[in-house]
């Protein structure tokens, strides 16, 4: 009998274990992983620059290492290690590389045809199943357009066709034959959410719901109940589990659902909610609705209204990504302000952020900053340059969750670096260098060592001959 109990306690042990493994083996928390690896680059010194760290100091005649990959020693005069390059920066301006928090290139790719248009899965009002990253086309030249203004990070979203659109990715902007090889080491995911006219136009347009923006919110709602649900059950099966005896013996784990299974990382913080959002009464709501379900919102995208609400937004810790002059071209627009930007940043704890939403506004995000910072002087506001390039840095990088490893130039970050030929915030400013992790990725000197896409190789007109 002894040995029955023991044979018996170590059976449900076992069939314990498995269910465990199982569970584990049924939703890895991401079954395609980056493949990323920083290109071996020699060391980098950069010499005499006027510097913008990012974090809202600005040093003067100051010296960047760039070394195996990150930000290896920040100051005056350093000594050039064996084997370095060395940039002769005076009189130009360095700045951590620019981050995008809101882009479709790849999804959305130029040429816009109809064969690469995959950014929104405009089949149901709720695809919280779909990653962004499954459309992602590597070829799109956009992305050479995007690293030769500075760009050195990019969060691609799916579109705002549905109430959820499905999860975002962040990636480093590198040339690459996979997605997975632009993939961003260990960034969290984002969901994409969209509020207002767009889910209730493409859906009750069809006498479907939502057709109002009460059935925009009710729809929300229905999903984050049948979410929690799907974590209840989770946790249900996981401390019978815990539990062994008889019960474990006969638990069965939920069965995975991939829509429940996006909602429920958002629920338990793994993943970033993004959304995007026009109007300051429909932002509002979002933020009761994210303390009536237990969720957190990382950043309202568009946010053309945000100043009515910029201290609030600050309040619950929450980014908006704005645009600094789009207004007026639907109904959600036309109470926006070019001031947006400058008031958000003016909350106390406020975090303004630059976006492009754009194929085209990702090429000159400095220049969209520049706006930004020029109304917010005009209405009275002291915004230095050094606090206003964390708009394209920085911010957008706390908002995506990989602040620890990028966005700012401190020591032993990612040598995500820009050299700009003046102040990026001049109307004549152009990138003269682009670093990547330390190797370089764009040279406006010899643009010939600039990686060219697949897609545009063997093109008459950059073998200079008549198309």
């Amino acid at each position: 009998m002894t040995a029955n109990r023991v044979l018996g306690s170590r059976l449900t042990v076992l069939v314990a274990a498995s269910f465990v493994s199982l569970l584990a083996h049924a939703a890895p928390s991401d079954p395609y992983p980056s493949t990323y690896a920083a290109a071996t680059a020699a060391p980098v010194l950069i010499h005499g620059a006027t510097v913008l760290t990012g974090t809202g100091e600005r040093l003067e005649d100051t010296d960047i290492l760039l070394k195996d990959g990150v930000i290896a020693a920040i100051g005056p005069h350093l000594a050039a290690p064996e084997g370095a390059t060395l940039v002769d920066a005076r009189g130009r301006t360095v700045t951590p590389g620019i981050i995008d928090i809101h882009s479709h290139l790849g999804v959305y790719p130029s040429p816009a045809v109809s064969s690469l248009s995959d950014g929104n899965e405009a089949t149901a009002p709720v695809t919280a199943n779909v990653w962004a990253e499954h459309s992602i086309w590597p070829n799109d030249p956009g992305f050479e357009r995007a690293v030769e203004g500075g760009v050195t990070s990019l969060e691609i979203l799916p579109g705002s066709a549905n109430l959820i659109g499905g999860r975002g990715v962040v990636v480093k902007n590198v040339p690459a034959v996979t997605y997975q090889a632009m993939k961003f080491p260990g960034a969290p995911h984002g969901l994409k959410m969209a509020c207002g006219e767009n889910p209730k136009r493409v859906y009750g347009g069809h006498n479907q719901a939502p057709s109002t923006r009460m059935g925009n919110v009710a729809g929300y709602r229905a999903q984050w109940i049948e979410a929690k649900d799907y974590l209840r059950d989770q946790a249900d099966y996981e401390a019978k589990i815990r539990a062994g005896g008889k019960e474990a013996q006969d638990a069965k784990p939920p069965k995975r659902d991939l829509r429940l299974e996006t909602l429920a990382g958002a629920l338990k913080g793994d993943i970033r909610v993004q959304i995007h959002c026009y109007r300051a009464d429909e932002m509002a709501t979002m933020i009761d609705m994210s303390k009536e379900f237990g969720f957190h919102i990382s950043a309202f995208h568009h946010a053309t209204e945000a100043y009515k609400i910029a201290n609030r937004l600050a309040e619950n810790g929450i980014c908006a990504a704005m645009w600094a002059d789009w207004w007026g071209f639907k109904m959600e627009s036309f109470d926006g302000i070019q001031e947006n930007i400058a008031l958000v940043d003016a909350a106390p704890n406020g975090c303004a952020i630059v976006h492009s939403d754009s194929e085209e506004g990702i090429q000159r995000l400095n220049q969209e900053a520049a706006k930004a910072l020029a109304r917010g002087r005009a209405m009275g506001l002291d915004i230095p340059a050094e606090r206003a390039v964390g708009w394209i840095t920085l911010n957008p990088a706390k908002a995506l969750g990989i602040a620890d490893r990028t966005g700012s130039l401190e020591l032993g970050k990612m040598a995500d670096v820009v050299v700009w030929n003046r102040d990026p915030f001049s109307s004549y400013a152009l990138t003269e260098q682009v670093y990547i992790d330390g190797a370089l990725q764009f040279d406006r000197a010899h643009p010939h060592t600039t990686p060219r896409s697949d897609f545009l190789l063997g093109q008459p007109a950059l073998r200079g001959e008549a198309p």
